[in-house]
């Protein structure tokens, strides 16, 4: 079976939010045991991750900086965390597979994500990014062009535009790498965004939602399952309230009715439950939204909040049911793939 999991940002530093090196280090290291555990399983992987305590540090290094060196662009800044972070999570599942005596390929891929031009988030930026800064320092930025927004007792914080994906560019080169056997690391913090001019493709300041881009990708792949791994064991409705209640197995239906009252926040597991509801009303099998620690669980059906299509259930093994064209669909993409044992 082919997983894709999406691992957040937040996820890759330490409990208390320290993004040091070394905690980063650390939390990674603690991933790469139960992403291990889906290989050693037999799973073919393929990993997404998040980096926004990781970009908004750099961006603040490059304010601190701007007096003695130039400061470099969004897209810039979100290409140097794929590659930190890329690098670390290659590094340490090859660590924690080389402990259990399996060998195999572990590749991190730089990946642009292809924007809309016109897409209204360019003129609404609502993205946060950086630290919290007083009134006075967020007002010198915007005279330089940023915007920034009032968040109360903590501060003001930048925000940039947040534009939905329209085409991950490297899938070929990830459904080769993936088709021949390595575990592929890829569409790094939703991937680099760009748009497209007569003669290629160009940066953009923006951000792009990792989860969303995760489905992406778990499409372009044809990944049998979409797990966004989080810190939670599932999405929760009515999240802070009297009738909170876990949303283990449902439907797409049944969730985006939920969603569609407003019971998902749009800065936390509203992205992710948009993410599955994008892969599962497109075709994907199931979409997962559950603990790190609950991998395993997660892609048998068994643990989290578990979405399918509409119109079907799961087979005992935990599995989506799938009409015949499904079965030879996959069959056809199995048998086209080497051996993995």
């Amino acid at each position: 079976m082919r997983v894709l999991v999406a691992l957040g940002g937040n996820a890759m530093t330490s409990a208390d939010g320290d993004a040091s090196p070394e905690s980063q280090r650390r939390a990674i290291g603690r991933a790469a045991v139960h992403l291990a555990d889906l290989i050693e399983a037999g799973h073919e992987l393929v990993v997404a991750h998040g980096n926004g305590p990781q970009v908004g540090n750099i961006m603040r290094k490059n304010e601190l900086a701007s007096a003695e060196l130039p400061p470099v662009s969004l897209d810039w800044c979100g290409a140097q965390t794929q590659g930190t972070i890329g690098f670390t999570i290659v590094s340490r599942i090859e660590k924690e597979l080389n402990s259990r005596g399996i060998a195999k390929s572990v590749v991190a891929l730089v990946t642009r994500t292809v924007v809309d031009p016109d897409d209204p988030a360019f003129e609404d930026p609502v993205k946060p990014i950086g630290s919290y800064q007083p009134r006075g320092y967020a007002a010198a930025m915007e005279d330089l062009g940023q915007t920034w927004k009032d968040f109360g007792s903590r501060g003001w914080r930048r925000v940039v535009a947040s534009p939905k994906p329209v085409q991950i560019l490297e899938t070929p080169t990830i459904e080769f790498l993936a088709n021949s056997g390595a575990v592929v690391v890829a569409a790094g913090g939703g991937g680099i965004p760009v748009i497209a001019d007569d003669k290629g493709f160009n940066g953009v300041s923006a951000v792009i939602d990792k989860d969303l881009s995760a489905a992406q990708l778990a499409l372009s792949v044809k990944a049998d399952r979409l797990i966004i791994a989080t810190d939670v064991p599932c999405a929760v409705a009515g999240f802070g309230t009297s009738e909170a209640h876990d949303i283990t197995t449902v439907t797409s239906a049944e969730l985006r009715r939920l969603k569609d009252t407003g019971t998902f926040a749009s800065g936390s597991m509203g992205p992710k439950v948009d993410a599955v509801l994008n892969y599962v009303d497109s075709g994907g099998p199931m979409g997962v939204i559950a603990a790190l620690d609950n991998l395993p669980e997660a892609v048998a059906g068994k643990s989290g909040t578990v979405v399918t299509p509409s119109g079907r259930g799961l087979t005992p093994d935990g599995g989506s049911t799938t009409g015949a064209d499904r079965v030879r669909a996959a069959a056809d993409r199995n048998s086209a793939r080497p051996d993995r044992a």
